[in-house]
């Protein structure tokens, strides 16, 4: 592409900028703005989400059917409360997730979900001729002589001697029908009420077997007659479920963190444009000019995907802002560093991006693998923080190298703009900020080990002796938000509470200490949580609409969260270790997951230290953890690998000392930006994103010291133990100073 053409993709560039934000804020014609068009979270618009769990000992195909027969029943029902959008989705093997956007009366939203399903063959006068606990087995068949799909029926003995007689009334004609628009000769198929079916029956059926067609418009569509099917198999719902997982969250609630959440956003977005134009100059315009397009990119791509965006998805997007910043900055500070060494800013620029491509792939890359594992384990919240952090990252690749090298192009072609003042580095070669960096890392590392293990060793003795604090997602238990509108004190609501024998830890929240937060290690069930709401209403004269928040987990849960935890931590630490050896070398990738091991530990030491809540944003944080942990990491290894070809007279701790040092302002640089965009999110936003933001702040911080006083150390002694890295060709001459 020549010079006249890269300009004319820049305006390009920058009018569909333009346009898409104005899309994206305003709107134009029939086209809605974004916040429109997206799909908002229960934890936003409020509603209740339910989880229940089969209570059946079947496995494979017959459980795989078995709660497809459920759900086929639960999304009938469901749909029959009028509520926009349920969603009703089989969740693991044994669970179905029942979320109910805008239910107002949860309690009875509860019951009706998990009530026994009333399947009746009525005839048209409105008499019952039978119920689906007669019927054997339902399934489709080819319709041959209309094409399509038909439904086939089969009943057992008591239910073929009934609907052998019913067949015989329905052609009698001496039926008359009482039902709008059905014929006296049809018999009609019922679930909870409503009419699921009405076929007309064309002879009498004798032998227990029925075909229910489609009438005179063809065979059913195939998808038409699985679900009619399914329904008539699950007529009395096929087995018991019991409450295991139920949030209530109100509107206002959800719509006020919604509020907070963006306003933090803006703010850290608008933070990490100043940092980037101060640091790099114009290179940070065109690389704020390339996270403008990145936002919109995710932003769009959530709605064409049909995502719905949960307050920890907003999370995701806000953190992925951060990192996004990341894939520039390995960039620029390989071209700062490039003209520092003399060579032109037209050089400097192309050695840097060459160079930054393959640091940038591997970083990101191991960083995608840690979100797909998240996706997979993860589920509700965690899935949506997994999903835009993913989408996330391919956009900001996409940016960095496309379009920042595209603008950086036009930029370096330019007299006036491509100017070591503006690409922020003095006319003597240093860059601006200066900093002196010659730091002997290698040489100190014992230091560093003692002060690591001295550090997990505390927090993790207190955390296992006092015990850490889990969450009642972990615990199993119940957590009532109530607003009372006044003061109350603690005294009077644990009167209420003994008075159902229930044993419980009260905190207040709110403006003025007018909220009360309800927590209790008892998973109260259902009808348990109605009783104690309508005293607590009775008590201090409150309504349904004061019942902010209700969330209950029972102790399968919790097992279940802690054992896919450490699961998805060991196969996303695999995968990445699989990756570093093919693309590095098994040195490189035992070093990084120990650095990754030791980022893990150290943020679980400050939650038993400082007793923080473990609970499942926990997960999601320590999974985030362990993606940023080994992308920083990759970078100064990619550095250390870069360098063994070229430094072939340094002894192997200089050649480490002096990877660490020229990567130390990226790697600082990454940090903090992530960190600025995460502060403004825990200050002023809610307990559940905060919940997601702790972890991560922790993560970043160690993660950062990780990969250059744990990894890059234990890479060197590795390479000690076995006689010289690898790449070099050799093994060091020069005795390794300690």
């Amino acid at each position: 592409m020549n010079l006249g053409a890269k300009r004319f993709a820049v305006i390009i560039i920058a009018v569909i900028i333009l346009l898409g934000w104005y899309m994206t804020v305003i709107g134009i014609g029939s086209m809605p703005p974004v916040k429109d068009k997206i799909k908002l979270g229960l934890d936003i618009k409020g509603g209740v989400y339910v989880v229940m769990e089969a209570q059946t000992n079947e496995t494979g195909d017959n459980l795989k059917k078995l709660m497809e027969q459920t759900q086929a029943v639960i999304e009938q029902r469901v749909n029959q409360m009028g509520l926009s959008e349920p969603v009703v989705t089989i969740e693991g093997n044994k669970r179905i997730r029942v979320e109910l956007p805008g239910a107002e009366n949860a309690e009875e939203a509860i019951k009706s979900i998990g009530k026994t399903a009333q399947l009746q063959f009525i005839m048209a006068d409105g008499t019952v001729a039978l119920d689906g606990s007669m019927i054997k087995n339902a399934g489709i068949t080819q319709d041959k002589e209309k094409g399509g799909y038909a439904v086939s029926l089969e009943f057992d003995k008591a239910g073929s001697t009934a609907f052998a007689e019913a067949t015989r009334k329905a052609l009698s004609g001496q039926i008359i029908s009482t039902t709008e628009g059905v014929p006296g000769s049809a018999i009609l198929i019922v679930l909870d009420g409503k009419v699921i079916s009405s076929p007309v029956v064309q002879s009498v059926i004798a032998n227990g077997q029925a075909i229910i067609t489609a009438g005179n418009t063809g065979g059913f569509p195939q998808d038409e007659a699985v679900n009619l099917a399914a329904l008539i198999r699950g007529g009395a719902l096929p087995v018991a479920l019991s409450e295991v997982d139920t949030s209530i969250q109100t509107a206002s609630i959800g719509l006020n963190a919604l509020d907070s959440a963006v306003l933090a956003g803006i703010i850290g977005f608008i933070l990490i444009l100043v940092i980037m134009l101060v640091m790099y100059g114009i290179m940070g315009l065109a690389a704020n000019i390339a996270l403008l397009l990145y936002l919109l990119i995710v932003l769009w791509t959530l709605v064409s995907l049909g995502s719905v965006l949960t307050l920890p998805g907003i999370a995701g997007i806000i953190l992925s802002i951060g990192m996004a910043v990341d894939a520039n900055v390995i960039i620029f500070s390989r071209i700062k560093e490039e003209i520092c060494n003399g060579k032109s800013i037209r050089v400097s620029a192309q050695s840097g991006f060459k160079h930054a491509m393959s640091t940038i792939l591997d970083s990101q890359i191991t960083t995608i693998i840690a979100a797909a594992v998240l996706y997979q384990f993860g589920s509700g919240p965690v899935k949506g923080f997994a999903m835009t952090l993913m989408i996330g990252i391919v956009a900001s690749v996409f940016t960095a190298m496309i379009i920042t090298q595209l603008l950086l192009e036009v930029i370096i072609n330019s007299k006036k703009l491509s100017t070591k003042k503006l690409f922020r580095v003095s006319e003597d070669n240093r860059p601006i900020p200066g900093v002196a960096r010659n730091f002997n890392i290698i040489k100190h590392r014992k230091i560093y080990y003692i002060v690591s293990i001295a550090i997990l060793l505390i927090g993790l003795t207190v955390g296992g002796f006092r015990g850490f604090n889990y969450g009642i997602d972990f615990t199993g238990g119940t957590m009532m938000q109530l607003d009372l509108k006044t003061h109350v004190e603690t005294s009077q609501v644990k009167a209420v509470l003994e008075k159902n024998n229930i044993d419980s830890e009260i905190v207040y929240a709110g403006k003025n200490s007018e909220q009360v937060i309800i927590r209790t290690i008892q998973s109260l069930d259902n009808e348990t949580r109605g009783v104690v709401i309508d005293d607590m209403q009775t008590a201090f004269n409150i309504t349904d609409k004061d019942v902010l928040t209700v969330e209950q987990f029972g102790p399968s849960v919790g097992k279940e969260l802690r054992n896919n935890a450490i699961l998805a931590v060991l196969i996303a630490t695999l995968g990445m270790l699989i990756y570093i050896v093919i693309r590095f070398e098994w040195k490189f990738g035992l070093a990084a997951i120990a650095g990754v091991a030791h980022d893990v530990l150290m943020v679980i030491a400050f939650y038993g230290l400082f007793s923080f809540t473990i609970n499942s944003p926990f997960i999601a944080g320590i999974l985030t953890v362990v993606g940023y942990s080994i992308n920083d990491t990759i970078v100064v290894f990619d550095r250390i690998r870069e360098n063994l070809g070229i430094m072939k007279k340094n002894n192997t701790s200089d050649l480490i000392d002096t990877s660490i040092n020229q990567t130390l302002g990226r790697s600082i640089m990454t940090s903090f930006t992530t960190l600025v965009v995460m502060i403004p999110m825990y200050v002023l936003t809610s307990s559940t994103i905060r919940e997601f933001i702790l972890p991560l702040m922790i993560g970043v911080l160690v993660g950062c010291a990780s990969s250059i006083f744990v990894a890059s150390p234990i890479y060197y002694d590795l390479c000690k133990l076995t006689g010289g890295p690898k790449y070099s060709g050799r093994k060091s001459k020069k005795k390794s100073k300690e």
